[in-house]
C-alpha cells in the first residue's frame, strides 16, 4: 500500500494531519469522501435567490459603506438585472474597503439569507471581475471532512492525485450478490469525488448506495467477528435452579411483567452456555430493568458464583445498592458497595471478602476493576447505562473480570431504546432483550412547552410545588459550546431562583464540580433537604428521587430528542402524576417545532429514538464516546436502512467462508478495528 507521503506536496507536517483523518496510504484517500457539495456550475439571479441556500450571483457594486451597531460591518450592496443584494462582512481591511468601489463587478458564492432590506449575504467567497469573467466551474465542489490546520483546497489537490494514481487498482470486495444494480467500484468512487453536474440525480445516489452498502457491511461485519471471538472464549455454565429467584418473586408485593418474564427467560438461556453471553438489556425509563438484572444476579449467586454491577456514578452506584440490599436481606444474601470515594478502611473488608467468595453480590462504579479489586468467582458483569461507556470500555471490563481460563457472562443495561437500523450496525455483537412494556399503575408523565415569556407562571407553580412537598428539577442545559458558560448560566439561575423563592432550599449541581461536590449536593436532594436543584445535563442518568414530580428544562429547543426523554425520565417515579415544563426561546425552527411536539405527545421510548435518530443521527442516542470510536463516513442509518436486510443475509455466509476479504474490508474502512476488543 503506498503511503500518503508519496503524494506530491505530503511532508512531514500535512502527513501528521492527515493522520488524524486515518489517511494513511493513497488509497485511505479514495475512501476519504466528501461530506457534500457546492454547486458553482451556475448563475442564479438574485430574485431567485432561495433563503438559507449556498448559491452563486454576479452583480455590480452600487454602494459600500461601514455601518457601527453591536459590531461594526462592512455594507455592500449589489445589483443584477433582476433585484438587489446586501454583502455583509464583519471581518475586513482597508483593502477590502477600497476595492469594493462603485461600479465594479463581482461574482459571490455564500448562503443567501433574508434580512431586515431583503437579501443578505454575510461573508462570502468573492471575486472582482475587472477583465473578463472567468469560466464557471464544469463539476460540483466537493466539501470533505476537515481536521485543524488542512484546507479544501489542499485535500481537493491530493484527492486529484489518488485518483489519478490509484484508482484503477482499487479492488471489487463486495460480494457479487450485492453487487446487482449498482455501479462499479471505481466508477462509484471517481463519481463521489468529482461529480458531473450534468448527470442525474438516479446515477449519483446509486453510486452513494454502493458505497454505503460496502461501509455498513465493513461495521456489521467488524462487529460479528467481535461476536464470533466472544463464542470462542470460555465462561461458567450456570446452574439452571430458580430457588431463590422463586423465594424473591414471592416476597415481592407485584408480579413481573409479560416483557419482564421474557427477558430472565432469554437471559437464563445465555447463562447455560458455556460461552460468555454478551446481551444488551434495552428498556424505557422505568420499566423495571433493576428487577430483571437482580435475577441474573441471583442465578450467579445459586451456582456459587459472583455478580459484580456497575454503574457510571457514585450515587447512582449506591442507590443500586440500597435497592438491591432491600430486596436480598430477607434471603440472607449481602450486597456489598465499593466505590473511588471510600476510605481504605472501608474497602479492606469488602476487597478481602471479595477475593474469598463471601461476598457474592458488589454494586460500585468503574472502581469495581481496579487492580487491587480480586474476585474470587465473578461469573457475570453487569453494567447500567451503557452509552456511558464506550464500545472499547466493554471489552475492557471483560478482561478485567476474566479469572484463570474463563471470562464472565455481559448483561449490558441501557435506559435509551435503541432502534433496530442502529442495534445491527453498533451493537451486532450483542444479542438483543427489549422491555417493552411498562409496569401496570404507573402515572404518565405530563408534558407541556411553555414560551419563556411565561418564566413567572413556572416559577410560582415551582412555589405551589415546593409547599406541598414534592421537589422540582430546574434543568440549564448547554447555552454555548462551553462547559464554563453552561456552568455560568446554571449559577445564575440558582442565584434568580433563590432571590425569588427565598423560603426553599436551592441546590447546585454542574460539570465544572468534583465528583464529590456533586454526589453531595444530589445526595442533600435525595435526602430531601434541598426543594429545588437547578443543574446542567450532568442529571441525565442519576439519582432516583421518588419526591421529585416536576421537572423545568430550560432553552429545551437545544436538545435532542433522546436527551429531552431521559431527563424527563428524572420525575415519574414516584406515586404522585409527574409534570415536565419545556420552555422554549421564540422564534422556534421548524426543526425545533416538530422535535418540541414530538416529545409532549409521546412518553414512548423507542418512537422517541428512532425519530431521533431520524433527525439527528447516532450522536445523540450512542452519546460521544461511542460514535468517537464507530463513525459512518457516507452512509446514513436514516437513509440507508433499506440496504440492512442485504447485509443480515450477505454477512453469514461470508464469516464462515471469505475471512480475507472480510479482513480487508473492515482494514479499508475501520483501520481501528481490531482496537475495540484489545484495550487492556
Amino acid at each position: 500500500m503506498e503511503p500518503v507521503t508519496t503524494l506530491r506536496g505530503v511532508g512531514p507536517k500535512l502527513s501528521e494531519r492527515l493522520e488524524k483523518l486515518q489517511i494513511r496510504s493513497v488509497s485511505d484517500l479514495l475512501f476519504h469522501l466528501p461530506l457534500r457539495y457546492q454547486d458553482r456550475t451556475t448563475l442564479t439571479p438574485i430574485a431567485a435567490l432561495l433563503h438559507n441556500e449556498e448559491q452563486q450571483i454576479e452583480g455590480i457594486i452600487t454602494g459600500t459603506t461601514i455601518r457601527f451597531g453591536r459590531r461594526r460591518s462592512l455594507v455592500c450592496s449589489v445589483e443584477d438585472e433582476s433585484d438587489s443584494l446586501t454583502i455583509r462582512l464583519f471581518h475586513f481591511n482597508k483593502g477590502q474597503q477600497a476595492a469594493l468601489q462603485n461600479g465594479r463587478k463581482i461574482r459571490c458564492f455564500g448562503t443567501a439569507r433574508r434580512g431586515k432590506s431583503g437579501m443578505e449575504m454575510a461573508h462570502p467567497e468573492y471575486q472582482l471581475l475587472d477583465k473578463s469573467p472567468p469560466p464557471l466551474e464544469q463539476a460540483l465542489t466537493p466539501i470533505y471532512p476537515m481536521t485543524e490546520g488542512l484546507h479544501q483546497r489542499t485535500l481537493f489537490s491530493l484527492t486529484t492525485q489518488a485518483l489519478q494514481r490509484a484508482l484503477h487498482e482499487v479492488k471489487e470486495l463486495l460480494p457479487t450478490a450485492l453487487q446487482r444494480n449498482l455501479p462499479p467500484l471505481q466508477q462509484a468512487l471517481s463519481t463521489l469525488h468529482r461529480p458531473d453536474a450534468t448527470a442525474g440525480a438516479e446515477v449519483f445516489k446509486r453510486c452513494r448506495e454502493r458505497i454505503a452498502l460496502e461501509e455498513l457491511l465493513a461495521h456489521h461485519l467488524s462487529m460479528q467477528q467481535l461476536r464470533q471471538k466472544s463464542r470462542k472464549e470460555h465462561a461458567i455454565v450456570l446452574s439452571p435452579q430458580r430457588t431463590l429467584l422463586d423465594r424473591l418473586l414471592q416476597q415481592l408485593p407485584f408480579s413481573l411483567t409479560r416483557a419482564q418474564q421474557r427477558t430472565i427467560d432469554e437471559i437464563f438461556a445465555d447463562l447455560k452456555n458455556s460461552w460468555p453471553m454478551q446481551r444488551l438489556l434495552q428498556g424505557d425509563v422505568g420499566s423495571g430493568k433493576t428487577l430483571v438484572a437482580l435475577c441474573a444476579a441471583l442465578h450467579a449467586v445459586e451456582s456459587g458464583q459472583q455478580c459484580a454491577l456497575m454503574a457510571p456514578t457514585e450515587l447512582l452506584a449506591t442507590q443500586h445498592q440500597q435497592t438491591l440490599q432491600s430486596l436480598l436481606l430477607p434471603l440472607g444474601i449481602e450486597v456489598g458497595l465499593l466505590s473511588g470515594s471510600m476510605r481504605k478502611t472501608e474497602r479492606k473488608p469488602i476487597l478481602e471478602q471479595l477475593q474469598s467468595g463471601a461476598l457474592k453480590i458488589v454494586v460500585g462504579t468503574h472502581a469495581l476493576f481496579q487492580d487491587a479489586v480480586q474476585f474470587h468467582a465473578l461469573a457475570l458483569v453487569i453494567i447500567d447505562e451503557q452509552h456511558r461507556f464506550g464500545v472499547d470500555q466493554r471489552y475492557a471490563l471483560q478482561q478485567k473480570g476474566e479469572q484463570g481460563s474463563y471470562s464472565p457472562h455481559q448483561l449490558i443495561m441501557t435506559a435509551t431504546p435503541i432502534p433496530r437500523t442502529l442495534a445491527m450496525t453498533f451493537y451486532a455483537d450483542l444479542d438483543s432483550s427489549v422491555i417493552d412494556e411498562l409496569p401496570p399503575g404507573r402515572t404518565p408523565i405530563t408534558t407541556v412547552t411553555i414560551p419563556e415569556s411565561r418564566r413567572d407562571e413556572v416559577v410560582q407553580r415551582i412555589h405551589s410545588n415546593c409547599q406541598q412537598g414534592r421537589q422540582v428539577y430546574w434543568v440549564c442545559p448547554l447555552v454555548e459550546e462551553s462547559e464554563l458558560l453552561e456552568c455560568q448560566a446554571a449559577t445564575e439561575q440558582a442565584a434568580e431562583l433563590q432571590k425569588q423563592l427565598p423560603d426553599l432550599n436551592i441546590g447546585l449541581v454542574h460539570g465544572r464540580l468534583s465528583a464529590t461536590e456533586k454526589e453531595a449536593e444530589m445526595a442533600r436532594f435525595h435526602a430531601r433537604e434541598l426543594h429545588i436543584l437547578v443543574a446542567t445535563t450532568v442529571i441525565e442518568v442519576g439519582v432516583d428521587v421518588p419526591n421529585a414530580s416536576l421537572m423545568v428544562i430550560e432553552n429545551a429547543e437545544r436538545l435532542g430528542l433522546s436527551q429531552l426523554h431521559q431527563l424527563r425520565g428524572r420525575v415519574g417515579r414516584g406515586s404522585e402524576a409527574s409534570s415536565c415544563v419545556l420552555m422554549y426561546r421564540s422564534p422556534l425552527s421548524a426543526v425545533a417545532k416538530e422535535r418540541l411536539e414530538t416529545i409532549r405527545n409521546s412518553n414512548d421510548g423507542f418512537e422517541i429514538a428512532r425519530k431521533d435518530l431520524q433527525m439527528r443521527g447516532p450522536g445523540e442516542l450512542l452519546g460521544r464516546r461511542q460514535t468517537g470510536q464507530l463513525q459512518l463516513k457516507i452512509a446514513d442509518l436514516t437513509l440507508d436502512q433499506h440496504l440492512l436486510p442485504q447485509l443480515e443475509q450477505i454477512a453469514p455466509q461470508l464469516l464462515q467462508g471469505d475471512p480475507t476479504r472480510i479482513d480487508r474490508l473492515i482494514q479499508r474502512w475501520i483501520p481501528q478495528g481490531e482496537h475495540y476488543h484489545s484495550v487492556a
